[in-house]
């Protein structure tokens, strides 16, 4: 299985054959609290790198959510629907939001690879 990249809004991307496996980081889904719905985007929808890819709704509040890469949506997280507390549960497991079948896979420089957010992530506290 691939790497986990990110970027600074807490996403995460996980690229396996052309297509990324999307969602959002274990930090994210902390700061967000209890998550109570998810708006994802259509299959067949074009998303270009750092565009909106889901809206994402918790007890606190409602936050975007951004492609780290650009392409098109080729599967979302059905599963979400029905439980969006799996984002709380496995964000970067069973709770990711989307497949994206990438327009451009060696896209991926300025990504942070696990270390880099890990120290991001440790800068904000």
């Amino acid at each position: 299985m691939a790497d986990f990249i990110y970027i600074k809004s807490h996403e995460w991307a996980r690229i396996d054959g052309g297509v990324a496996t999307m969602g959002i980081s274990d930090y994210a889904q902390g700061q967000l609290g209890d998550v109570v719905y998810v708006e994802l985007p259509k299959v067949g929808q074009k998303v270009e790198a750092g565009g909106q890819i889901a809206v994402v709704e918790s007890v606190k509040a409602a936050s975007e959510v951004y492609a780290p890469l650009g392409g098109e949506v080729v599967e979302v997280n059905a599963k979400l629907a029905d439980d969006p507390a799996l984002i709380n549960r496995a964000a970067t497991g069973d709770g990711w939001f989307l497949k994206l079948k990438l327009a451009n896979p060696g896209a991926t420089s300025g990504l942070m690879d696990e270390g880099a957010y890990a120290k991001f992530v440790e800068s904000l506290k």
